[in-house]
């Protein structure tokens, strides 16, 4: 018999007959604080790592980074576990570790990926020195408003119909505020604006919302606002008209903007911009005085076509203060902020990049200006400094910006420069599809839109659908090994500092509301009508997703109106007003019952998390400290059944019986936050799950751990 052979069965034989096997479920450690201490350390900084084993279970743990392999010492026991821990200097580079425990014979590893017999260098640990993100920001309660369809605060700044032309048609001045939003209606305005907001704030407050994330609020021609048309002033529909023509609206048939006299006087005159500015910063402080935070959408990657440094709608063209634009003259001072690719068509030179060739959205220039380059950082700079003092940014197609990967890494690298010497307090916050790594290393975004660990997952799961509702997948419907791998992959990629501030949203502008995917029905507005949105869907589910969203690792961002049940597919269906005076309050009434769990457990914010049970239609996760605990479980079946969940996972105690208190009980047809406890036995709970249903309970150790 091979050396090998030999060496591999004397393992095994001590394994099961000479001791204890050894219990590789209460191997235990992550970024967290209660197992990395300080969790996000400066170069320099003394570090504690601590790692979980069952009591007695093994011989060695070793912490193994940078080519050394650091022996660890048990430095507190409690309720039947083990905690070792060891100190390392955190140096000037990213700094990766993985454990290895030694149980007789045996040897394994254990990194991001848990528990296994061959170490996998991709999956270790790692700190990134300096990357440290807002503590605000860890676990807050978000709420997105696309403020057109909020709340219409001051009709009198509202689009008027014929008021300029756009995209193949006039503006439209919608005055029916429950008007399905037209399948080409980036021009249908319905009078949402800053004073709206201002207006429901008393409610948002009361909700418990934290942080109120806008999309973008300055002047732009379309309801949405990607096609910024001025980058230093808020928008004077959303904000204060002051200056106005009586008369100036286009005639029936007329699509030259240079005679939309009356869309020009509000949009170019200095009056109606400060004063809308001041607007915007006295929001900001009533937001601040109720210790709310609020972030703006910046969209540096394109502007509009009716930017006033293009300015092909040529309104800015003969106003007073304002410089010729680059598609007016070659001449202007924009002229390389845009790149032209046919230098013989001035004056009125069309032929310009757009992104994704819509020349709507003309494509910044950054590489051949660098005017251009320092005005967008400084624009960076001044919505988070006074009088404005906004939060931070979220970031829009952040990862298109500029024309390399190399140049938008520079750029990104001194916008948060720019940025954190303004607000060292400021989020960076990208939207982002794919593996955002190369990006959260600390010296560019803080975090990003969490579609890859959050929504899409989640999504598969609950409702089998994709999150546009463009595809039903039946083998992710109810797979909960592929949700699981899934999170664990993509969460892996956020890094701690990242993961807790994360936007885990269920909704947005750019997808289909949730409450529409589950009634599982592929579909958009343009072919499948509005009505089918709502049609079939399952309450239910909903709650479950809210759950899951108020009690995982993040910051669970609402969209405006998913908490009042509307329904919609993808944009622009998914833009309908919230209706308010017509809402479901039962949903209203979970939702703030789930921010108020969320906010009452502080260690959500920043707790470990770690699966318990699984199975098809089924999910149990715990979200723990050393102390406390809260366990999350799904039954996403039609049916009721029972389930047992081994929650000793999270740290609690076998040798005793232990009291878990449910918190929060959504079934079928409703909800309940009555108070009830359940017996763990051995830390084994059993509970009787309804059908499509969430349950929440939480533990607090009666015996905390003592370190020494």
């Amino acid at each position: 018999m091979k050396r090998e052979n030999v060496d591999v069965t004397k393992r095994m034989q001590y394994m099961l007959t000479m001791r204890p096997v050894l219990n590789k479920d209460a191997l235990f450690s992550d970024g967290s604080e209660y197992y990395r201490c300080p969790a996000e350390p400066k170069a320099g900084e003394t570090v504690k790592i601590r790692f979980r084993t069952q009591r007695n279970n093994v011989d060695m743990v070793y912490l193994v980074y940078e080519g050394k392999k650091q022996e660890m010492e048990i430095c507190g026991t409690s309720n039947g576990f083990d905690y070792y821990e060891t100190e390392i200097i955190m140096g000037n580079e990213i700094l990766r570790y993985h454990f290895e425990v030694v149980y007789g014979w045996l040897t394994c590893y254990y990194n991001y990926q848990g528990v296994s017999m061959d170490h996998e260098k991709r999956m270790d640990f790692e700190i990134y020195p300096g990357y440290d993100t807002p503590k605000w920001a860890k676990g807050a309660v978000m709420y997105q408003i696309f403020v057109d369809r909020f709340c219409n605060g001051d009709p009198s700044n509202d689009v008027e119909t014929r008021e300029y032309f756009y995209i193949g048609d006039a503006s439209v001045r919608v005055h029916d505020w429950a008007k399905i939003p037209a399948v080409m209606g980036v021009r249908e305005f319905c009078g949402g604006d800053l004073q709206g907001i201002m207006d429901k704030l008393d409610y948002l407050q009361d909700l418990g919302v934290e942080v109120i994330y806008l999309n973008p609020i300055f002047v732009s021609p379309s309801n949405h606002k990607y096609d910024i048309q001025d980058y230093d002033y808020v928008d004077p529909h959303y904000g204060k008209i002051v200056e106005d023509c009586e008369w100036g609206i286009l005639a029936e048939g007329d699509r030259d903007n240079a005679h939309a006299e009356k869309f020009i006087k509000r949009v170019t005159d200095k009056r109606n911009l400060e004063a809308s500015n001041a607007l915007f910063a006295n929001l900001v402080g009533e937001i601040h005085k109720r210790g709310m935070k609020i972030i703006l959408d910046g969209v540096f990657n394109h502007c509009g076509s009716f930017n006033k440094w293009l300015d092909r709608e040529r309104i800015y063209e003969n106003q007073e203060g304002y410089e010729k634009g680059a598609y007016i003259s070659a001449d202007s001072p924009y002229r390389y902020f845009f790149n032209f690719y046919d230098e013989n068509r001035w004056p009125y030179n069309p032929c310009y990049d757009g992104w994704w060739t819509h020349d709507t959205l003309p494509k910044l220039n950054y590489e051949a200006s660098r005017e251009l380059y320092d005005y967008i950082l400084q624009v960076g700079k001044k919505w988070v400094s006074p009088p404005y003092n906004v939060d931070g940014w979220r970031l829009d197609v952040a990862a298109d910006l500029g024309h390399s990967n190399e140049f938008n890494h520079q750029f990104w690298k001194d916008f948060r420069k720019a940025v954190k010497e303004a607000n060292p307090n400021a989020i960076i916050l990208a939207e982002h599809y794919g593996n955002p790594e190369s990006w959260l290393m600390g010296d560019e975004w803080d975090t990003v839109m969490n579609y890859d660990a959050f929504m899409e997952p989640l999504t598969w799961f609950l409702t089998g659908m994709e999150k546009h509702s463009d595809e039903y997948r039946e083998d992710l419907y109810g797979n909960s090994d592929a949700f699981i791998g899934a999170m664990k992959n993509n969460m892996r990629a956020l890094h701690m500092s990242g993961l807790y501030t994360a936007m885990n949203e269920l909704s947005n502008h750019d997808h289909s509301r949730f409450l529409t995917r589950t009634n599982r029905r592929v579909g958009r507005i343009s072919y499948a009508g509005a009505e089918a949105a709502s049609e079939n869907v399952n309450p239910a589910v909903m709650r479950e997703a809210v759950a899951v969203q108020m009690t995982w690792p993040g910051a669970p961002t609402v969209y405006y109106g998913d908490e009042a049940g509307v329904c919609g597919f993808t944009d622009p269906d998914n833009r309908r007003t919230y209706p308010w005076g017509h809402e479901d309050r039962m949903m209203i009434d979970f939702h703030r019952d789930m921010i108020r769990i969320h906010r009452r457990y502080e260690f959500l914010r920043e707790g470990s998390v770690k699966f318990l049970w699984n199975d098809y239609q089924g999910l149990c996760y715990g979200r723990f400290s050393h102390e406390e605990r809260l366990i999350v479980i799904l039954n996403n079946r039609e049916e009721e059944r029972e389930v047992e969940i081994e929650v000793w996972k999270t740290g609690m105690s076998r040798l005793e019986d232990a009291t878990l208190t449910r918190v929060m009980l959504s079934y079928r047809e409703g909800y309940t936050t009555e108070e009830y406890e359940y017996t763990a036995k051995a830390g084994v709970l059993t509970v009787t799950m309804p059908a499509y249903g969430a349950m929440v309970l939480y533990h607090k150790c009666p015996h905390p751990t003592l370190f020494r």
